[in-house]
């Protein structure tokens, strides 16, 4: 996507460090317009940002150190926000319930605040496609289908809390003018992913990389559509320009939609030098790993599609871009 639209602007990214976080910094930095862009990047950890961006031009990000909750509301002249700070670890899900509500909420309440004082054009929030809960046929999946999250249970403590959220984004649209949108992102990764993430994606890349089987949990029948990271922050810089204002878009790539298993299989027989098979060791609980249960998530992407965005990478090549950049930054 051309980022012309994007000069001169201040652009507050949080959760900067994040695989999609340094996405989104790296397109924007690295962007060579008539104007520079100036990011400002809201990160826990300094050193580890300027770490992750210590290849890239510095003039033009500025480093903001703190927790998202604790931002203060103060203006910056911030012009588009973009709110990607999040607790993303399934087993926090399960160990730290609480800790994942209120980050959740009273960060995302924290930066619509800080949006009502700045000159804020956009925000976008980057949600999830959890909030619809687990669907159970094949049946395509549009932003206002409707949701089936138990409340009860300890796990929906990361997807309600998004929903809320979402729902806080859409109340400041309304009530503050807060130019708010949300984007629904299907499971993310590509180029960037840290080798040691505990995701089952990764987890799939290195079991090749080392030359192990790739042993599952579950029968890996959960099935549902992935994107490339850099079709993700594409789609994320769609929706800031074009999106409509209180809207929610769905970000997948509708022809990656299979199951885990068929993922895991694929990534064996691509990847693994004929060295690596797929075991099934589904004797623990997965619900104390935080695994989802089973569902399909087959999202359709037809109201993103209308504002000009499309997909660019399979899943073999989304595999192979992480897999390179895996061994590349092994440690």
């Amino acid at each position: 996507m051309q980022l012309s639209e994007f000069e001169g602007s201040k652009i507050l990214v949080t959760g900067a460090s994040g695989l999609i976080g340094k996405a989104l910094v790296k397109s924007l930095v690295l962007h060579n317009g008539k104007k520079p862009i100036d990011v400002y990047a809201l990160v826990r950890n300094e050193n580890k940002a300027r770490a992750a961006f210590c290849n890239l031009p510095q003039e033009n990000i500025h480093y903001i150190v703190c927790d998202v909750c604790n931002l203060s509301p103060e203006n910056l002249g911030i012009n588009y926000v973009i709110h990607g700070a999040s607790k993303t670890a399934s087993k926090e899900f399960i160990a730290e319930p609480v800790e994942v509500i209120l980050n959740s909420v009273y960060g995302t309440k924290n930066l619509l605040e800080f949006s009502r004082v700045n000159p804020v054009k956009g925000f976008v929030y980057l949600s999830t496609m959890e909030v619809y809960g687990a669907p159970e046929t094949d049946e395509k999946i549009k932003e206002n289908s409707s949701s089936d999250i138990d409340t009860m249970s300890v796990r929906s403590s990361y997807p309600e809390s998004k929903r809320l959220c979402e729902s806080l984004c859409a109340a400041y649209a309304s009530e503050y003018n807060v130019p708010a949108k949300v984007v629904r992102l299907t499971q993310t990764f590509g180029e960037g992913v840290d080798y040691n993430d505990g995701r089952v994606f990764a987890e799939f890349a290195r079991c090749v990389i080392e030359g192990k089987d790739i042993v599952l949990k579950t029968k890996g029948e959960t099935k549902r559509n992935y994107i490339d990271v850099d079709d993700a922050v594409d789609a994320i810089f769609t929706v800031l320009l074009k999106g409509a204002v209180g809207e929610a878009y769905n970000v997948a790539n509708e022809d990656t939609y299979c199951s885990i298993y068929e993922m895991a299989d694929m990534v064996a027989k691509e990847f693994g030098n004929k060295k690596v098979s797929v075991r099934i060791e589904d004797n623990v609980d997965a619900e104390k790993l935080g695994y989802a249960k089973t569902l399909k998530m087959n999202l359709s992407t037809d109201k993103l599609k209308n504002l000009g965005w499309k997909p660019s990478g399979s899943l073999k090549t989304i595999y192979s871009k992480m897999i390179e950049y895996m061994k590349k930054n092994k440690n």
